[in-house]
């Protein structure tokens, strides 16, 4: 990754009208409605982006939005980049340094994960609170990563303290259940075995997904303060576990993502 590539994906964008906006969004699998929020949209898919990986994931949609949500303008991911996919952390971390060099100052990361914490239910929503990176790598392992920031980044509070008190005073009000809990991140896309799902409790993981904590490793890179939500699609009992449906997922996620989406809309009108 050089600077020359981000300028040139940065300046591809801004032609086409992406204007300093103030918040980035990720959404996660299965959770692309928050997009019909967005007033005013512009679309920039990501084929035509210069530099960018393409989304090959048959859920996942594949194109940058930009608009405004609350009257306050977003940039919005539908469809992010993973690992099994076959691209390597650079790829899939390189929009969130796009949407920074275009100006946000925040980030909402979303996702879809399996509840390891047995008392979290399919269709909870969990505030990440810390996270567990087994994606055996780092998306700042490279030669030239002084260029972009400091080599040795903390993370001793990698998700925003500020946002997330904000997030559960909001889902106190709107009464939507709001589970806390530490994120697990696996390379997939095999789901986990019984064996895997105890080890991760055994860990102190409270869900585990395939995202996620690269795109958090970079955005402290980057300094910005981050706010992630896991959408819960399944129960990963190891004494009960059902073999896994992927619609049914996804069917969970969408039912689920209301929620979120309120979420997400009150927190912004507080920035």
């Amino acid at each position: 990754m050089t600077k020359k590539q981000l300028d040139e994906s940065v300046t591809y964008l801004k032609n086409k009208g992406f204007d300093t906006p103030e918040i980035g969004i990720v959404l996660g699998t299965g959770l692309g409605q928050l997009v019909n929020e967005i007033e005013d949209s512009l679309v920039a898919h990501y084929n035509h982006i210069p530099n960018f990986p393409l989304a090959t994931v048959e859920f996942h949609s594949g194109k940058l939005l930009f608009g405004t949500i609350e009257n306050k303008k977003v940039v919005v991911m539908q469809g992010r980049f993973h690992l099994y996919e076959g691209y390597d952390l650079l790829d899939v971390t390189y929009p969130i340094r796009v949407m920074s060099e275009l100006g946000i100052q925040k980030l909402f990361i979303s996702n879809a994960a399996g509840a390891i914490n047995l008392d979290f239910k399919k269709g909870d929503i969990m505030l990440i609170e810390d996270h567990i990176n087994l994606q055996g790598g780092s998306p700042l392992a490279f030669k030239n990563v002084a260029e972009f920031g400091d080599r040795f980044v903390d993370m001793s509070e990698p998700y925003d303290t500020y946002m997330r008190n904000k997030i559960i005073a909001i889902a106190k009000r709107e009464k939507i259940s709001l589970q806390k809990g530490v994120y697990a991140s696996v390379v997939g896309p095999q789901l986990e075995t019984k064996a895997e799902y105890r080890m991760l409790k055994t860990l102190g993981a409270d869900a585990v997904g395939m995202s996620t904590v690269p795109e958090v490793i970079v955005a402290n890179h980057l300094r910005l303060p981050i706010v992630a939500v896991s959408v819960l699609t399944d129960e990963c009992d190891p004494d009960n576990l059902e073999p896994v449906n992927i619609q049914e997922i996804i069917e969970i996620a969408g039912k689920t993502e209301p929620k979120m989406i309120k979420l997400f809309k009150e927190l912004i009108k507080t920035l």
